[in-house]
């Protein structure tokens, strides 16, 4: 039987660059369009013949603002990836979108281009709000889009919004919930605003911005929960919710651990057991592919141990979380000491046990690094014990590891 592969191309071009923005993307560099889609064909074409014996089921252009590269570009590329890899009839295809870039004749220039599910970043439904960001668009041009996107007989539409935004508080949260609810998508991505090193916003903050507090995001986060639950949108990841059948198929590849393979300029990839990533610098990126020079900005194999420490990181951002003998029969690992520090978790309201799989709670989540992170000391404590020599009763005073570092 086939195995099942996600394709990522990363689209770095934008309009202009948000406050809270460290994905690698780049605003006044059209002019590259064209040398950057001869790099990611040739890419392509390069990189498919190791992926004999994988179907591709889906395929995701994100960015950067992938509407804004033009649907000729996505078509061309879309049927090169036909031409060089096995695609699935069924095929999730995925494109990231801004509203100001989404009007009528583009969608449907995309849906005909093969395009079955837009990304449409939203945000907020408050023209404040998106201004305080930089965002390139106002709630009317969301409307719009979502109008265009339907008017294109897309029918898989996912809206991104963001709480804990500069001046929010808990009635604009709702607000901006209710009226994405409105537009009917068929999922909603909700994210807190995170302060990313490096950006405009962490500039803001180090000047004495104020944010809304880590108690009014819980309770903003919280409130979303309950309310997306009620208007039937299921849980499935900590940010992520969707009608039934409406999962986002590319993105459970990562949390997941299904393989992936990933082009352009600081595109990642994980495939054949290692994980890879290419330059973060456009024309680095092109003038590597098409100049045959070196192009990886890391490169890891990923040993079995290690694997076994992303299935508890990435399954428990799921509600699917994790079972006992899925983690022994992949890892070969006790799940004992794990299992224990779980029911810690449930007898506080963080874990809850459904049938035979361990997952967070909705309050479980908002804690979900530190819970995770307990989880990954236990069970490295638990590595160490099974695998060290006995030691004697007075050892003496320990001296540097084999190759002479210091543990």
């Amino acid at each position: 039987m086939a195995r099942q592969l996600g394709l990522y191309i990363h689209i770095p071009f934008c309009r202009c660059k948000c406050d809270y923005c460290d994905f690698y993307s780049l605003a006044g560099r059209e002019e590259r369009m064209d040398a950057c889609q001869k790099a990611l064909l040739t890419h392509i074409k390069e990189t498919a013949p190791q992926a004999k014996g994988y179907v591709v089921d889906t395929i995701y252009f994100g960015g950067g603002t992938p509407s804004l590269y033009g649907p000729k570009r996505v078509k061309e590329l879309l049927s090169c990836i036909r031409r060089r890899f096995e695609v699935a009839g069924n095929a999730e295809i995925t494109l990231e979108a801004n509203p100001d870039s989404a009007d009528k004749k583009r969608m449907r220039a995309y849906r005909r281009a093969g395009v079955n599910r837009v990304s449409l970043g939203m945000q907020s439904a408050h023209d404040d709000e998106l201004s305080a960001l930089h965002r390139p668009h106002t709630f009317q041009q969301v409307q719009e889009a979502v109008e265009a996107i339907r008017g294109a007989r897309i029918k898989n539409l996912t809206l991104d919004l963001i709480y804990g935004l500069p001046g929010q508080d808990m009635a604009r949260w709702r607000d901006s919930v209710e009226k994405a609810l409105a537009l009917r998508p068929e999922h909603l991505s909700c994210y807190g605003l995170k302060v990313e090193e490096g950006t405009p916003l962490q500039a803001r903050v180090d000047r004495g911005e104020r944010l809304p507090d880590d108690d009014l995001q819980a309770d903003m986060y919280l409130w979303m929960v309950a309310r997306l639950e009620a208007a039937g949108y299921h849980q499935y990841e900590i940010s992520n919710f969707a009608r039934p059948g409406f999962q986002s198929r590319h993105n459970l590849k990562y949390w997941l651990t299904r393989p992936y393979l990933g082009f352009g300029p600081g595109a990642h990839s994980d495939f054949g057991g290692r994980r890879f990533s290419f330059l973060r610098d456009l024309d680095g990126y092109i003038d590597g592919v098409l100049g045959g020079k070196p192009i990886l900005d890391s490169d890891d194999l990923i040993p079995k141990r290690e694997r076994s420490g992303e299935y508890l990181m990435l399954r428990l951002r799921t509600t699917r979380g994790i079972e006992e003998w899925e983690y022994r029969r992949e890892y070969f690992m006790n799940f004992d000491p794990v299992e224990a520090k779980l029911a810690e978790y449930e007898q506080n309201g963080w874990a809850a046990r459904v049938g035979q799989r361990w997952r967070l709670t909705p309050v479980g989540f908002l804690l979900s690094n530190q819970l995770i992170g307990e989880l990954l000391e236990r069970q490295e404590s638990a590595t160490l014990e099974t695998t060290l020599p006995k030691v004697q009763k007075n050892p003496p005073p320990p001296g540097p590891a084999p190759g002479g570092e210091a543990r």
